[in-house]
C-alpha cells in the first residue's frame, strides 16, 4: 500500500508539473528553424540528431548535437527551412525516428519534417464531430480497411486504401445500414506490411506498433510522400463525418512490436517496459537492468502505463489523433494491461475536449503483469473508470460458446443455464434485481456502473466470424438454420442497454474459411465478399430494421443504471427462452410498451406477457419499424429459434 501511495504521489507531482508542457513535442518547425527534443537519459553520452535530404538518402546531410536541458531532457535547434527534410535521433544505440513521431517516411524509419496544416482537406476547419447524447446511442461498426474493400464484388476505385471510405457508394452502403460509428482497425504505422511495394498483396491486422502518432502507409495512395497518408486519412474522417457517422481508433499502447529495436527501446532503454525479478520473467528476454521483461500481452513485452512518461505519451498521443485527426473515440487494445489511474487521466483530459469521445478496451490481458492486479484496468472493475467501457464476453460465450473452443456452443444450441448470463448482458452489466449473478458464467458482481459501459456483441475482427462459429458448433448445419441462428445472437446485442457493436460483413454472412486468428491471412480469408448481399438481402434488411429500431427508440438506450432497474423487466419464461419488457413511455419514448421473447429451441415456445394490443415488429426473421401486425396480450406464441418483438 505504500508502494502504491508513494507511486501516486509521484505521478500526481510529475502531471502538476508538466500539465502545460508537451513532453513529446519532438520537433517544433518553422521556416526559420526547428527545434528538436527528445526524451532520453540523463547519462546518455551523447544524443544527436541526424537530417536527410530524403528518406532514403544514405549519409545525412547534418549531424547536431542535442544538449542535456534538463532531467532526461535534450535539445538543439536547428537554423534554416528544413521543410521536407527528414531526421533521425541516435543516443548511441541505434538511429530511430523518435517516439513521438508525426510524419514519416516508407516504413517509418525516418520522421519527416512538415506543416501539419498543409495537409488539411478542404473544409477541414469546418469538420465537426457528428452528435450524440450517450455512448448507447453508438451503433458500433468494426472493419479493417482491406477486409471491406479489397474484394473484387466491392468494385472500389481504392481497394484497400482510407480514400475507400471516402466513396459515395461505401458511404451509400454505411448510411443504409444504419451505423453510426466505425471502429477502424489500427491504422497507425504498424511494422509487417512493407510499404515500398504496394503491388504485393500484404495482410496484417496491425497490432505491431512501429509509429504510434501517423498513419500506416500502405493504407495511402503514396506510402513515399509523408502528406499524403496524413491527407487521406482527414479525407476519410472527413468524409464519415459528413455522413454522420464516428470514427473510433483502434489503439494499442500495451505493446510494440518488439523491444530490440524499438523506439522506446532506442531512444531510453528499458523505460517503457514493464520488468520483474530476475528469472521470473514471463517473457524470458533479460534487460538491461539485470530483470526481465514482462509479457502480459503475449507478444514479449508489455508497456509500463504507470510511469511518467509512458502515462504522458499515451496522453499526448491520444490527445494528437482528437485534435489533429478528429477522432471520435478510441478502443484500447488489451487495456488490462494499462493502470485504472492512467486510464482516468486519459479519460478526464479528454473530457476537457469534449466529453462525448468515447473510449472502450478490452478488460483483460493476455498474460500476467508486471504490476499489481488491483491497479490493472480489468473487466471486473469497470465501475472504477467512470466514462470508460469494456467488451462483455460474458455475454457474448453465453450466446455463442466460449472463446477458448470453438467447437462447443452455447444458447443458441439451446443448452441451458446460459439465460442470466445473456440478461446480465441486456442490462448493460449493471447490478439488477432480477439478474442472478450466482449464475453469471464469468462476472459474480457487476462490473459496470452505467450501462454505456458495457460493449455487447457476438463476433470481431479477433475470433471466428459468427458464421464461421455456428458452422463449427452445428456440424452440418444448413443454411436457413444458420440465418436464424445468426438473426437470432443479433438480436440479443442490438436490443441490450449500452454499446451495440457489429463486425464489418456479419450483415451479409461474411465468413473467414473456418480461422478464428487471421491476424496475417491473406485476403482470401479476411476479406468480405459483397457478392453475399445479392445472395442473403433478408440477414442484410434484418441487421439494418434492427439498427433502425435501436436509434428511433430511446427504450433500448437508455443511459442510467437507474433507469434501467426501473424499466427493463423480465418476463418468467420456459428454458432457452429470454422475455422481457421495456417501459418506453418512463424515458419519453414513442412506444409506451416494449416486448422482447427470443427463443433459441426447435420448438414453438409460448410466454404469458401483459394483456393489451401489440404492433409486432419483429417476427419469422424479418422487422419492420412500422409495424408488421398486430396481436392481443397473454399467451403469446414464439417460434423456434427466432425473435418475436412488440409494442404498445
Amino acid at each position: 500500500m505504500k508502494r502504491l501511495i508513494l507511486s501516486i504521489l509521484a505521478s500526481a507531482t510529475f502531471f502538476l508539473v508538466h500539465a502545460q508542457e508537451r513532453l513529446f513535442n519532438e520537433m517544433q518547425y518553422s521556416q526559420k528553424q526547428t527545434v528538436f527534443t527528445l526524451n532520453a537519459p540523463s547519462s546518455a553520452k551523447a544524443v544527436k540528431v541526424r537530417i536527410y535530404n530524403s528518406a532514403s538518402a544514405s549519409i545525412p546531410s547534418k549531424v547536431v548535437s542535442l544538449k542535456r536541458v534538463g532531467q532526461d531532457r535534450w535539445q538543439t535547434t536547428v537554423k534554416g527551412n528544413l521543410l521536407g527534410k527528414f531526421y533521425t535521433f541516435d543516443m548511441g544505440r541505434g538511429e530511430c525516428p523518435g517516439t513521438f513521431a508525426t510524419a514519416v517516411g516508407v516504413n517509418g524509419k525516418r520522421a519527416a519534417i512538415l506543416d501539419l496544416s498543409t495537409t488539411n482537406p478542404e473544409g477541414w476547419d469546418k469538420d465537426s464531430r457528428p452528435a450524440i447524447s450517450s455512448p448507447s446511442d453508438l451503433v458500433v461498426y468494426e472493419m479493417h480497411h482491406r477486409d471491406f474493400s479489397i474484394h473484387p464484388s466491392s468494385k472500389s476505385q481504392h481497394p484497400g486504401k482510407f480514400l475507400a471510405l471516402t466513396e459515395p457508394k461505401n458511404i451509400y452502403y454505411l448510411k443504409t445500414l444504419g451505423i453510426n460509428a466505425v471502429q477502424i482497425l489500427p491504422s497507425y504505422d504498424y511494422a509487417t506490411v512493407d510499404e515500398s511495394h504496394p503491388d504485393v498483396p500484404q495482410y496484417n491486422w496491425g497490432y505491431d506498433p512501429l509509429n504510434y502518432n501517423v498513419p500506416e502507409g500502405s493504407y495511402s495512395t503514396d506510402a513515399t510522400r509523408p502528406e499524403v497518408r496524413i491527407r487521406e486519412f482527414k479525407q476519410m474522417v472527413q468524409a464519415l463525418h459528413n455522413a454522420g457517422i464516428r470514427v473510433i481508433l483502434d489503439v494499442v499502447y500495451n505493446h510494440c512490436m518488439a523491444i530490440d529495436g524499438s523506439n522506446f527501446q532506442l531512444t531510453y532503454p528499458d523505460y517503457y517496459y514493464r520488468m520483474t525479478e530476475q528469472g521470473k520473467g514471463s517473457a524470458g528476454n533479460i534487460g538491461s537492468t539485470g530483470g526481465n521483461y514482462s509479457d502480459g500481452s503475449g507478444c514479449g513485452n508489455e508497456t509500463a502505463s504507470e510511469k511518467p512518461l509512458m502515462r504522458q505519451f499515451m496522453l499526448e498521443s491520444v490527445k494528437h489523433w482528437i485534435n489533429e485527426y478528429h477522432i471520435d473515440g478510441f478502443r484500447f487494445d488489451l487495456m488490462g494491461i494499462h493502470d485504472i489511474e492512467t486510464m482516468n487521466i486519459i479519460r478526464a483530459e479528454v473530457n476537457r475536449i469534449d466529453s462525448s469521445i468515447t473510449i472502450y478496451g478490452e478488460g483483460w490481458s493476455a498474460g500476467t503483469c508486471a504490476i499489481e492486479q488491483d491497479r490493472l484496468a480489468m473487466k471486473a472493475v469497470t465501475y472504477k473508470m467512470p466514462g470508460i467501457g469494456a467488451f462483455a464476453d460474458d455475454m457474448r460465450d453465453a450466446i455463442r460458446g466460449p472463446f477458448s473452443d470453438d467447437t462447443k456452443p452455447a444458447y443458441l444450441a439451446a443448452i441451458a443455464g446460459n439465460e442470466e448470463s445473456i440478461k446480465f448482458g441486456l442490462v448493460g452489466g449493471i447490478q439488477h434485481p432480477q439478474v442472478d449473478m450466482s449464475k453469471v458464467n464469468y462476472s459474480k458482481a457487476a462490473w459496470t456502473a452505467q450501462p454505456t459501459q458495457h460493449v455487447s456483441y457476438v463476433s470481431c475482427h479477433d475470433d471466428m466470424s459468427l458464421v464461421d462459429r455456428i458452422r463449427t458448433s452445428f456440424p452440418g448445419i444448413q443454411t436457413d438454420e444458420l440465418i436464424r441462428l445468426d438473426k437470432l445472437a443479433q438480436t440479443f446485442v442490438l436490443t441490450s442497454q449500452g454499446i451495440p457493436f457489429l463486425w464489418a460483413g456479419e450483415e451479409v454472412l461474411r465468413d473467414k474459411k473456418g480461422v478464428h486468428n487471421s491476424y496475417n491471412s491473406p485476403d482470401s480469408i479476411n476479406q468480405i465478399d459483397w457478392n453475399n448481399l445479392i445472395k442473403y438481402p433478408d440477414v442484410f434488411l434484418y441487421y439494418r430494421g434492427l439498427i433502425e429500431m435501436r436509434i428511433a427508440h430511446k427504450a433500448f438506450r437508455m443511459a442510467d443504471a437507474e433507469l434501467v432497474r426501473k424499466n427493463v423487466r423480465f418476463l418468467d419464461a420456459p428454458s432457452c427462452v429470454i422475455a422481457f419488457t421495456l417501459n418506453g413511455k418512463a424515458v419519453g419514448d414513442s412506444w409506451n410498451d416494449i416486448v422482447c421473447i427470443m427463443n433459441s429451441n426447435k420448438t414453438p415456445q409460448q410466454v404469458t406477457i401483459p394483456e393489451g394490443t401489440y404492433t409486432v415488429v419483429c417476427r419469422d426473421g424479418m422487422v419492420a419499424v412500422g409495424g408488421l401486425d398486430k396481436c392481443q396480450g397473454g399467451t403469446i406464441t414464439v417460434g423456434p429459434q427466432q425473435a418475436l418483438i412488440m409494442h404498445k
